[in-house]
């Protein structure tokens, strides 16, 4: 067997038997707190709630790193390095609320999945034709609404990026040329990061209104 096939072989055994692993982890940890009493739609809701908490985190922390922008676009003497660290540190602190969100997204996919999983297996157990009917929608329903609140989670992960790539293609400029006339050739970056940004938190208050949406629906 060529050796390309063999390793590609290795590859998909390895990636299976991770997932094998990760599926047994997660249902290890969503039978745990079952014991305790707590339901995998409880930790959607917990979950969908993180989510929305790390949003909000993230809209002030991009606020903040274009306000520290503005301040360096509005340079007027002063420690121009000091400006260009703050602005490099509100940079690593985007990034890792960016991570964090996209995080939280995961997990909630993850219960999600294992909740319609287990909704499906349990309806098939139900003997009344009504209650199994009144179930089957209630599980369209709420999988309708969920749908719809991922697109728009996954929505606002991609929208970070181009911010991302915009703030640190500018820092990386700056730290190579630090100097007042480099500064004056970023107002037009700002203005379009601004934009964008502005963009970001308008799609992250849409998702975060979803969510609130969804939550209500899945305790009623």
């Amino acid at each position: 067997m060529p050796r390309f096939f063999m390793l590609r072989s290795l590859f998909c055994l390895c990636f299976l038997s991770l997932t094998a692993c990760q599926s047994a982890v997660d249902g290890a940890y969503y039978g745990m707190w079952e014991k305790l009493g707590v339901e995998k739609r409880d930790i959607l809701v917990d979950r969908v709630e993180d989510a929305q908490d790390s949003q909000k985190d993230a809209q002030e922390q991009f606020a903040s790193a274009l306000d520290e922008f503005s301040a360096l676009i509005n340079f007027d003497g002063g420690e121009l390095e000091d400006i260009y660290n703050n602005l490099s540190d509100q940079l690593e602190a985007s990034k890792e609320s960016a991570a964090s969100v996209t995080q939280r997204i995961d997990k909630v996919e993850g219960v999600a999945n294992a909740l319609f999983v287990e909704w499906e297996a349990e309806i098939d157990m139900i003997s009344s034709a009504n209650l199994q009917r009144d179930s089957k929608r209630k599980l369209a329903e709420t999988r309708r609404k969920y749908a719809t609140l991922l697109v728009s989670m996954r929505k606002v992960e991609k929208s970070m990026a181009p911010v991302l790539v915009a703030l640190q293609d500018n820092v990386f400029a700056l730290k190579h040329n630090l100097n007042a006339e480099a500064i004056g050739a970023l107002q037009g970056e700002f203005n379009s990061i601004k934009q964008d940004v502005s963009s970001l938190i308008k799609e992250m208050n849409v998702a975060i209104a979803q969510s609130d949406d969804f939550i209500k629906s899945i305790r009623n």
